[in-house]
């Protein structure tokens, strides 16, 4: 924290005016900051702000790994799924100000400090596996559950665990899981099974009820991977299931393998592609075309001495794929997780937190924004940022921390309660203000409810059945800082007292 400290001692003295407020940023702000200047909160950043911080201590006293995330189809809420050593957690970020954590879902054996847990989502369920543990198996969760919890948060029991493998064999401790949404498999990675840690099919049409129904054990360990109903530039392959495989070995050879899956009890390799001076395929993605495929390097930061690199490989002809290029970030730090949306990529890179890269020009990649979870340095060494998940449609994006736990960031100028925008039709003035200003509807709109919260998120002020077109707000007993105000439950000002 010393050299978060330094930073904003620094960046205090260019604007000493907010002093005062970037002081309380760094120490306490939890809730909807947006990055100015370099900084949310306390947290470099450039063109992201930051929604909201879960505390590690708030949710596991163990490290955080995995996220993932689920919209309910009922009622399109939105739900961030994330995981730590002992448990997984799951929090309702609908209301990105108030989020609120549901409940939790122990770890169904044993753990200690170095598990790695990982989640992924088919028809409103998780499914859960969990790394360097004993049999544990994979976790089923129902997650319209999370539609009716009374008394928040509520401890989970799992609604099945699947443990048997092909014939006589066990699923016990796997590094991964990877569900392509849309076709009901799942596929297990890094098992610690008889196949090797390659990848394990397991039906899961029937969600409670999965089966494991074949196994790959061609090509050796598997440490990540996506499944894809194929449609890219390859015509012989259009509408086949394709598992790409990332197969990281820091003795052996470092490896990319396409596998069609189409019938998952009998999984045929396409072909496969080395990358001898990798140190450790980690993992990868298609690009929104799937002509190319982009992969993470975990292990050369540390040993060769790169800044962080993604490799990016042609996979125009499946049945030969080609090494293309590769991109070196401005950073030291080690490379985790990625994931594309769109012409975006949107890395997980440890120290440096989440790196997001346009490749609408794949000749061309360049960094376009990020948001630092582990402020104190960009070095080499295993903290900071676990995960990302890009994927709401509210363009809300959840980051899970190994140190610090649960982020919600979205776009700068997006942030949402639901609009500081240029469609909200209310207007306070003075702004900045010593106190009672005054909000006003520009629009015949009429103000029918009024909170007023600080960027802790704590309710200040509350008042309903207004309906004026004027109000005064009363502010005169608030300290001074910057505060939001929401109107008619839906929309958002900032106002600052000073």
């Amino acid at each position: 924290m010393v050299l978060l400290y330094i930073k904003q001692f620094i960046y205090m003295k260019k604007f000493p005016n907010l002093a005062c407020f970037l002081l309380l940023s760094t120490l306490f702000i939890k809730a909807q900051t947006p990055c100015e200047d370099g900084f949310a909160g306390g947290f470099p950043c450039e063109g992201y702000d930051l929604m909201n911080l879960f505390d590690k201590e708030k949710l596991s006293n163990s490290n955080g790994s995995d996220i993932w995330g689920w919209t309910d189809p009922a009622t399109s809420k939105e739900y961030a799924i994330t995981t730590f050593g002992d448990k997984t957690c799951f929090i309702d970020i609908s209301d990105p100000l108030n989020p609120l954590y549901l409940g939790f879902l122990n770890s169904n054996i044993f753990f200690t400090t170095k598990v790695w847990r990982d989640v992924k989502v088919y028809k409103n369920h998780a499914f859960i596996v969990a790394d360097n543990v004993g049999a544990h198996g994979m976790q089923v969760f129902d997650l319209t559950r999370l539609r009716n919890v009374t008394s928040p948060p509520e401890n989970f029991t799992q609604d099945t665990v699947l443990t048997s493998g092909i014939g006589s064999s066990t699923i016990a401790s796997c590094h991964n899981i990877v569900i392509n949404e849309g076709v009901g498999v799942a596929y297990l990675v890094g098992c610690n099974s008889a196949n090797g840690g390659g990848p394990i099919m397991v039906d899961i049409s029937d969600p409670k009820n999965p089966v494991t129904v074949g196994q790959y054990t061609e090509s050796g360990y598997t440490h990540d991977a996506q499944a894809v109903t194929y449609r890219g530039p390859d015509s012989r392959y259009t509408n086949k299931e394709i598992l790409v495989t990332s197969n990281g070995s820091q003795r052996g050879t470092n490896k990319v393998v396409i596998i069609d899956v189409t019938d998952p009890t009998a999984p045929q390799k396409i072909a496969e592609i080395a990358q001898f001076n990798a140190k450790y395929i980690h993992q990868g993605w298609f690009t929104s075309n799937q002509k190319y495929f982009l992969v993470n390097d975990e292990l050369d930061e540390e040993s060769v001495g790169n800044n962080t690199k993604t490799l990016i490989y042609d996979f125009t002809d499946l049945e030969n794929p080609i090494y293309h290029s590769q991109f070196f970030n401005t950073t030291a730090s080690i490379d985790h997780n990625l994931y594309v949306k769109d012409n975006l990529v949107f890395q997980a890179n440890y120290t440096s937190g989440m790196r997001v890269l346009d490749i609408s020009d794949i000749q061309n990649i360049h960094e376009i924004g990020y948001f630092d979870t582990y402020p104190e340095n960009d070095g080499v060494s295993f903290n900071g940022i676990w995960s990302v998940y890009p994927y709401f449609s509210s363009g809300k994006i959840i980051l899970s921390d190994f140190n610090r736990g649960f982020f919600i960031v979205k776009k700068s100028e997006t942030l949402q309660m639901e609009n500081f925008l240029v469609k909200n039709p209310f207007t306070i003035y003075p702004n900045p203000a010593k106190n009672n200003p005054i909000l006003k509807s520009s629009q015949n709109t009429p103000i029918e409810s009024i909170e007023i919260y600080s960027l802790l998120g704590q309710k200040i002020f509350h008042q309903k059945e207004i309906q004026q077109l004027e109000y005064l707000l009363p502010t005169e007993s608030m300290v001074r800082g910057m505060y939001l105000v929401k109107i008619n439950g839906s929309l958002t000002k900032k106002l600052i007292l000073n």
